[in-house]
């Protein structure tokens, strides 16, 4: 399992929204990481890719939403690694569909993604629970 206790920041709908990335995530490499025919990999590949699509938008919309509500000073700069991300995701879903499904660039995709919510969770989120503790 990838989610770990550590990563909560101590914030219910946040913390259940990053739970549900970490399985999303866990089950998506689990697919990609499976033996058989990519051909039968790419249906549930492909579910995984538009939800995290929708998913990310919303999630990093409450996250920045409650960094807002606490006048987290690092805000800006936070929501700046959002947009990246969900600009790269975007970006690979197009490439992705315009290659015909091509499994070397989920592969990639996959490895990106699980190091990203890691170290985004990890160490970029933590400073949010980091300051608003301190706060209280």
């Amino acid at each position: 399992m990838l989610w770990k206790d550590q990563y909560e920041l101590g914030v219910p709908q946040i913390d259940a929204q990053h739970k549900e990335l970490f399985r999303r995530v866990e089950s998506f490499l689990q697919v990609l990481r499976s033996g058989g025919n990519w051909e039968e990999k790419v249906p549930k590949l492909n579910e995984t890719l538009e939800f995290m699509k929708r998913y990310v938008v919303e999630h990093f919309h409450d996250e920045e939403e409650y960094q807002r509500s606490i006048n987290y000073p690092g805000y800006e700069a936070h929501k700046q690694i959002h947009n990246g991300m969900v600009i790269y995701v975007q970006e690979v879903t197009k490439q992705y569909e315009a290659s015909g499904n091509k499994e070397d660039l989920m592969q990639q995709f996959g490895g990106r993604l699980l190091a990203w919510l890691i170290n985004h969770v990890a160490a970029e989120d933590q400073r949010i629970a980091d300051y608003a503790k301190g706060r209280g």
